[in-house]
């Protein structure tokens, strides 16, 4: 089943695959070597081989997060054919997927946060480079921020566990973002 998360059916796959699944599970705080070497059914001393230290196993969950994110936009951007608001649109459509397949927040950013808040820096790096994608595809630049903001803020209530809004509220503001990344 980890393996089937990354494709790739190697050991240092298994691992991050196990570490993300562990951090879903028993929370961002309680994620340990041991316990990921047991999950992904390689010894600890394997999982060193591959991650000679807890930061850089945290550096590679935080990756996998970003990688996914990166693969999902530009295979959703592509079938746009670049047309205008593609890539908010297609930030859009990821949250929505998301949402409907019931996927958890990326617990993994949060163990690597926890752990490490100096891992904050790829992830503001790449959130740079979305912004910039975005307003370089923008229609109205103004609305496509306003709904990069909104799903950033949909994603931290749920990864902060503090989301209240029923399903029928978030379908309603989905649908929302849907139409003015549609407008531009």
């Amino acid at each position: 089943m980890t393996t089937a998360i990354l494709g790739r059916p190697n050991s240092r796959g298994k691992i991050i695959a196990a570490a993300v699944e562990l951090a879903k599970e028993v929370g961002p705080g309680h994620v340990s070597l041991d316990a990921v070497a047991h999950r992904a059914g390689v010894s600890k001393g394997g999982l060193l081989y591959n991650f000679p230290s807890k930061k850089k196993l945290l550096e590679a969950i935080v990756a996998y997060h970003l990688d996914k994110f990166e693969n999902g936009l530009l295979e959703k951007t592509e079938m746009k054919q670049g047309k205008p608001d593609s890539v908010i649109a297609a930030c859009v459509e990821l949250y929505e997927t998301d949402c409907r397949e019931g996927l958890p927040p990326a617990s993994g950013f949060l163990t690597a946060l926890v752990e490490n808040p100096d891992l904050l820096l790829p992830v503001r790096q790449f959130s740079r480079r979305l912004v910039d994608k975005i307003r370089c595809n923008a229609s109205d630049e103004c609305s496509a921020l306003v709904v990069f903001l909104a799903l950033e803020g949909l994603r931290c209530l749920s990864l902060l566990d503090i989301d209240v809004l029923t399903e029928e509220e978030r379908y309603l503001v989905v649908g929302k973002l849907h139409d003015m990344a549609r407008q531009g």
